[in-house]
């Protein structure tokens, strides 16, 4: 298993679905490779609400399950993201009781994850699943060196170069 952390909550340009991005703790394991979830827009505004240490008037559901959680003498030991099936990510909360004992319980991603931000429980993904899912990430050239090359481009660009 690999630790990670998320990286980022956003909206996917495309699909204007959110997405979570999760990147290995360890950056020499990580190697520029991060791991897109797309997950539904309750369990981001979830995410994104604990991730902001904000406190809604009543409890929602994950804040709900974490009191649960607390109440019966357990702990939420990690999250494991698991397998990929048809394009379909699963996961395991690893929950610890007063013996110690731990137990596996089926989760989805997204909601394990909302409840790990909760209690400040490690995210883990199997490797299976950060071989197939993995992206490289695209590091940005530094900005003024960007910058630097448009301005030569206007300056030496010809109006004919873009005619049919």
């Amino acid at each position: 298993m690999v630790h990670v952390r998320i990286a980022s909550l956003s909206v996917d340009s495309v699909s204007n679905q959110p997405v979570i991005i999760l990147r290995p703790v360890d950056e020499s394991v990580a190697e520029g490779r991060l791991v897109p979830i797309w997950i539904g827009q309750a369990e981001a505004t979830a995410i994104l609400l604990a991730l902001q240490d904000i406190s809604p008037p009543r409890p929602m559901t994950h804040d709900l399950f974490t009191r649960v959680i607390a109440r019966l003498d357990t702990t939420l030991s990690r999250v494991e993201i698991t397998r990929i099936e048809g394009g379909t990510f699963y996961a395991n909360l690893i929950l610890a009781d007063a013996s110690g004992s731990e137990h596996e319980v089926d989760a989805r991603p997204s909601d394990s994850i909302a409840l790990a931000v909760r209690t400040g429980s490690p995210i883990y993904l199997s490797e299976q699943v950060l071989e197939e899912a993995a992206v490289i990430e695209v590091v940005a050239e530094d900005e003024e060196d960007e910058v630097e090359q448009f301005r030569s481009f206007l300056d030496h660009v010809d109006p004919s170069d873009f005619q049919s």
